[in-house]
């Protein structure tokens, strides 16, 4: 079955890095898209960050553009998220997930909820 493993969340004072890791399994990693999605406190899933197959195309929300940084290692079937300048309004819950393109529509991007499958998440909390 799809396995997808988070890593590399922790506390981390703000300004800081962290890389955050995902280990996949059960499923043809290099056929699908890859995301990170987080979920802050008393917040709903919101995408952060997506990148196609071939890594070619990568996408994120306006609010990392610029600090966060996807990646992907197809032989490894192993997702990677580079956070830098970190701020206390991306402490969350940062889950991995696999599912179908986005969807651009009237100038933005979505994530095809009903497709994608998530990991179990791994904390990261930004504060001093």
């Amino acid at each position: 079955q799809v396995q997808l493993v988070e890593s590399g969340g922790g506390l981390v004072q703000p300004g800081g890095s962290l890389r955050l890791s995902c280990a996949a399994s059960g499923f043809m990693f290099s056929r699908y898209w890859m995301y990170w999605v987080r979920q802050a406190p008393g917040k709903g899933l919101e995408w952060v960050s997506g990148i196609n197959i071939d890594s070619s195309s990568t996408f994120y929300v306006d609010s990392v553009k610029g600090r966060f940084t996807i990646s992907r290692d197809n032989a490894k079937n192993t997702l990677y998220l580079e956070m830098n300048s970190l701020k206390s309004e991306d402490t969350a819950v940062y889950y991995c997930a696999k599912g179908d393109p986005l969807i651009y529509y009237s100038g933005s991007y979505s994530l095809p909820w009903t497709t994608t499958t998530l990991g179990q998440g791994t904390q990261v909390t930004v504060s001093s």
